[in-house]
């Protein structure tokens, strides 16, 4: 896939961004006693079906993979694209921690 954005790392709001020429796509994450939850994938409609979706996704889960982290995939898209690319699976932690009520 052809890297088209770079990845931002926006700590202060818990997510991954990709910067476009009007807004911002995002994955959303929650630290959760050492593995990280990504809640939410959010692409804005103007920029819908033009793959930035995949490509916020797999350089989100890259990032993870460099830094040598567990993910849970709560968000739908997520849980999808990973089902797609078995590569990716190896991240998903298989001993979860209870959520936070």
């Amino acid at each position: 896939m052809e890297k088209r954005y770079s990845l931002i790392h926006n700590a202060a709001q818990h997510r991954y961004e990709f910067r476009l020429d009007g807004g911002i796509a995002y994955v959303e994450y929650e630290p959760d006693g050492g593995i990280y939850r990504l809640t939410h994938t959010i692409v804005p409609p103007r920029f819908e079906g033009q793959g930035i979706a995949a490509e916020l996704v797999a350089a989100t889960l890259e990032e993870f993979r460099r830094r040598d982290e567990m993910i849970v995939p709560q968000c739908s898209y997520i849980v999808r694209y990973i089902e797609r690319h078995p590569e990716w699976q190896a991240l998903v932690a298989r001993q979860v921690p209870e959520t936070k009520a």
